[in-house]
C-alpha cells in the first residue's frame, strides 16, 4: 500500500507540474490538469467526503478497497462531463454537504453494509461532487484535462483515507478508533451544514 501511495504521489506531482502543457490561451487557461488536480485540496467539504469514502472502503475491506473509491471516481467524472454539457442538478451544495454525513455515519455506526450498497451510496453522492466540478467550468475551458486532474486528486485522497483506515484497523483499538474517526468527520459535516 505504501509503494502504491508513493507511486501515485510521484505521478500526481509529475502531471501537476505539467499543467502548462494542457493550458490554452483565453478563458480556459485557468482550467488545466494542474488546476483540476489542486482544486479538491482547496475545499474542506470535498476532502472530508473523500476521506470518508476511504474509511468506508477500509472498514469493509477486500474488494471494497478498490470498488468503493473506484465507483466514486468513475461516477464523479461522468457527472462532471454532464455538468460541462449543461445538464442541471439542483441542490449540489446540499448534496455535497450531505455526502460527508451520509458516507461517514455508516462507518461510525459500524452498519456493516454490503459492498454493493456502499458502491451505490458513494455513487449517488459522487453525482453531486462531479456536477459541481463540471458546472463550474466555463464553456471555453478544456474539460478533459481538468476532470482528469480532479479525478486523480480525488483518488489520492481516497488512498489517504483507506491507508488511515487500514492503519487504524491494525491497532489494538482499531475498530473503535476507525469508528471515532468517521464520527468526527460526520460531526464536521453537521457543523459545515449548519454554517
Amino acid at each position: 500500500m505504501i509503494q502504491l501511495l508513493r507511486l501515485l504521489a510521484i505521478v500526481a506531482l509529475t502531471l501537476g507540474m505539467s499543467g502548462a502543457a494542457f493550458a490554452h490561451t483565453g478563458q480556459g487557461a485557468a482550467f488545466s490538469f494542474s488546476s483540476g488536480f489542486f482544486h479538491p485540496f482547496g475545499g474542506l467539504d470535498h476532502i472530508l467526503a473523500m476521506v470518508a469514502v476511504g474509511l468506508l472502503a477500509a472498514q469493509l475491506g477486500g474488494r471494497a478497497l478498490w470498488l468503493v473509491p473506484g465507483t466514486f471516481v468513475t461516477v464523479m467524472a461522468l457527472a462532471a462531463a454532464a455538468g460541462v454539457a449543461g445538464l442541471p442538478l439542483p441542490g449540489t451544495e446540499y448534496g455535497i454537504l450531505l455526502s460527508i454525513i451520509a458516507i461517514s455515519l455508516p462507518v461510525a455506526l459500524a452498519l456493516g453494509m454490503s459492498v454493493a450498497l456502499a458502491m451505490a451510496l458513494v455513487g449517488v453522492f459522487a453525482i453531486f461532487h462531479g456536477q459541481e466540478h463540471g458546472a463550474a467550468l466555463p464553456a471555453a475551458a478544456m474539460a478533459a484535462p481538468y476532470i482528469a486532474g480532479f479525478a486523480l486528486a480525488t483518488a489520492l485522497i481516497h488512498v489517504v483515507g483507506i491507508s488511515f483506515g487500514v492503519a487504524l484497523g491494525r491497532l489494538a483499538v482499531g475498530r473503535p478508533a476507525l469508528r471515532m474517526a468517521a464520527g468526527t468527520i460526520a460531526l464536521a459535516g453537521f457543523i459545515l451544514a449548519a454554517v
